[in-house]
């Protein structure tokens, strides 16, 4: 028996996950145990849960795999210095010693941390390093229902691969296309985030929800999109791509962009931190945007044609692009595309230790066509009644315990249908940034108010931000333009005509908030400016509790589907423990909890109109 842990640490994301004979046992996120989000700190919760949900001690582990080579990202980070030479000195001095302190010595650092989590001679358990691209191809290839697949990883940096083309068969993968740092369609998305006022490695995705604010039509977007490929970027029919370094500043800086000479060719300084948005930032937000799905296309008819393959898996930061996914799809280049629901760093762990099992220890792959392994990315702990009861005694919750689960759900539908939103809590966590059904946010789609307030007074969030449709399978077409499931929400699809309202003649020419409030269909708080929505396709066979919910709603409303966002508020993790889940519930102006067949009321909570009292410094996002 191979049991296999996988471990991603130290830059953000970190993360865990357990293989025990090639089948994910568990894998989960250390920001949802510490509650703070995107930790980079050594996953030591992560792993405990792993190996108590796999029954498995420390010291009867196969091979610990870490989804970084850190002296190969140490041999980029000296020659990029000395490439920028003398630029980049004074950051060059502050980081040599924390490389030569710690990165440099990675593996005493592992060992000594792994030690802590249990007593263990860890020297007698092979610890082994997987390159950061071929952890995420790992990641996507190994899981999906593919027996052959080309293979497509896209983010910021790893050692020094940027984005690469490789081909999965059987329990092997072969690279067969790289690039490299400094030029990386991450760091230019990452790039355009952190001038428009979002942080790096976080607010991505806030970029990608502005972007359909912009003005498809206007001179001055085309203009962007000129002034993006004239000045930064230059783009090859094979999407690869070169970067004008005399704009950038990431490589030896600690600031992505040279600012001063972006607001020279764009014509407006960078944004700062929550500093209200006018329609040149989104115009820009538009541009770089369809530029991004410019070269993710690219990319992938180039693996097409490298490979011949008929499938496609992909993996690394840039596939959680919803937007360019779902224009990848309508594609149709390939027959169809696996994305690996943890794209991002979190996700190497797991692609780590799957890297260890069938390229280390040469196991056979067995295929679980049509379903992939991944097990709806519920992988994360679960939490018995009796836990979940502790946690109301300890605040003095009050609570309603309804045995049989379809009356739950229908008392739920009941409170949705009329205007409430609902803290969803059920079975195993979901691993990867999006809430799937167990730890969700929800509510009515139909109502016109929804996305406003779940924005403002229940995430706390910029209220520009959209959200996300969960929808019965067989509904789905109904609804959206999309050929297939989501069943991860990784694609955008459009709304179909039938439930559209027609627009203004001058709808492009509103101000941000006219456009935002304006009711674009009869599912408005999931429709976005464009008429696109996030779309997150439920089964009974992956979520069957999920599914009898959204259905019990249809029922009633002649809907199959409801709003989803995650649960939890700006800066948070999403919730990982019932008590997690009550503090969220009370420090918001969520009408309801559900954790298993509770059903919490806030007007029966104690001190339920003293916000304050559960208020949790967090750093915004």
């Amino acid at each position: 028996m191979y049991n296999i842990l996988g471990i991603a640490a130290y830059y953000h994301d970190a993360a865990a996950a357990l293989l025990v004979d090639g089948a994910i046992v568990a894998a989960a996120q250390e920001e949802r145990f510490t509650r703070r989000k995107h930790t980079a700190d050594f996953p030591a919760n992560a792993i405990a849960y792993c190996l108590e949900q796999a029954g498995c001690r420390l010291d009867e582990l196969s091979a610990i795999v870490f989804y970084d080579k850190p002296w190969l990202k140490f041999e980029r980070l000296l020659e990029t210095y000395y490439a920028f030479a003398p630029r980049g000195l004074r950051q060059f001095m502050v980081a040599m010693p924390v490389w030569l302190k710690e990165k440099m010595f990675l593996k005493r650092l592992l060992r000594e941390s792994l030690a802590q989590i249990a007593p263990c001679d860890t020297r007698k358990i092979p610890l082994l390093f997987s390159a950061h691209h071929v952890a995420h191809a790992a990641s996507a290839f190994y899981p999906s229902p593919f027996h052959e697949a080309a293979i497509l990883t896209i983010d910021g940096v790893g050692e020094w691969a940027t984005a690469t083309i490789s081909q999965g068969h059987g329990n092997q993968i072969t690279l067969r296309r790289e690039l490299r740092f400094p030029h990386s369609v991450g760091l230019l998305y990452s790039a355009f985030a952190a001038y428009l006022g979002f942080r790096v490695n976080s607010g991505e995705y806030k970029l990608m929800g502005l972007a359909p604010y912009g003005n498809p039509h206007a001179e001055q977007t085309r203009r962007f999109e000129h002034l993006i490929k004239t000045h930064l970027v230059s783009i090859k029919d094979d999407g690869s791509l070169w970067m004008n370094q005399d704009y950038f500043a990431y490589a030896t800086g600690l600031h992505m962009t040279q600012a001063h000479k972006w607001a020279r060719l764009f014509g407006f300084p960078a944004v700062k931190p929550d500093e209200p948005l006018a329609q040149q930032h989104c115009n820009l937000a538009y541009a770089i945007q369809k530029i991004t799905g410019e070269i993710v296309l690219k990319m992938a008819r180039e693996a097409k044609a490298i490979t011949g393959c008929d499938y496609l898996c992909m993996a690394g930061g840039v596939a959680l692009n919803c937007v360019a996914n779902g224009q990848l799809i309508q594609e149709r280049i390939f027959k169809d595309v696996f994305i690996q629901p943890a794209a991002g760093d979190a996700g190497g762990a797991l692609g780590a230790a799957q890297v260890a099992h069938y390229l280390y220890f040469d196991q056979a792959r067995n295929v679980a066509a049509p379903q992939d392994a991944m097990q709806g990315a519920y992988l994360g702990p679960e939490f018995s009644d009796k836990e979940a009861i502790l946690a109301f005694k300890k605040h003095k919750a009050v609570y309603q315990h309804i045995p049989a689960f379809d009356d739950l759900c229908r008392r739920v539908a009941d409170l949705l249908a009329d205007g409430h939103v609902v803290g969803w809590f059920q079975g195993r966590m979901e691993f990867g940034p999006r809430a799937l059904g167990n730890r969700s946010i929800l509510a009515d789609a139909r109502n016109t108010a929804m996305q406003k307030k779940l924005n403002l007074k229940i995430k706390y969030r910029e209220g520009f931000r959209p959200f996300a449709p969960s929808v019965l399978l067989e509904d789905a077409p109904a609804f959206f333009d999309l050929a297939g499931a989501s069943p991860y929400m990784l694609l955008t699809a459009d709304v179909t005509r039938a439930h559209r309202n027609p627009l203004p003649d001058n709808y492009h020419d509103l101000d941000l908030w006219d456009k935002l409030y304006f009711t674009r269909s009869d599912i408005p708080a999931v429709t976005h400016l464009d008429f696109s929505a996030r779309v997150h396709t439920v089964t009974q066979a992956t979520n069957p509790k999920y599914w009898r919910l959204i259905n019990a709603f249809k029922q009633k409303t002649g809907y199959g589907l409801v709003v989803n966002t995650s649960f939890n508020v700006r800066g948070e993790p999403i919730v990982c423990t019932p008590e997690d889940a009550y503090k969220c519930f009370m420090r918001t102006e969520l009408d309801a909890l559900v954790i298993n067949n509770f059903l919490l009321r806030k007007t029966d909570q104690p001190d339920c109109d003293n916000r304050a009292k559960w208020d949790i410094p967090t750093e915004l996002d």
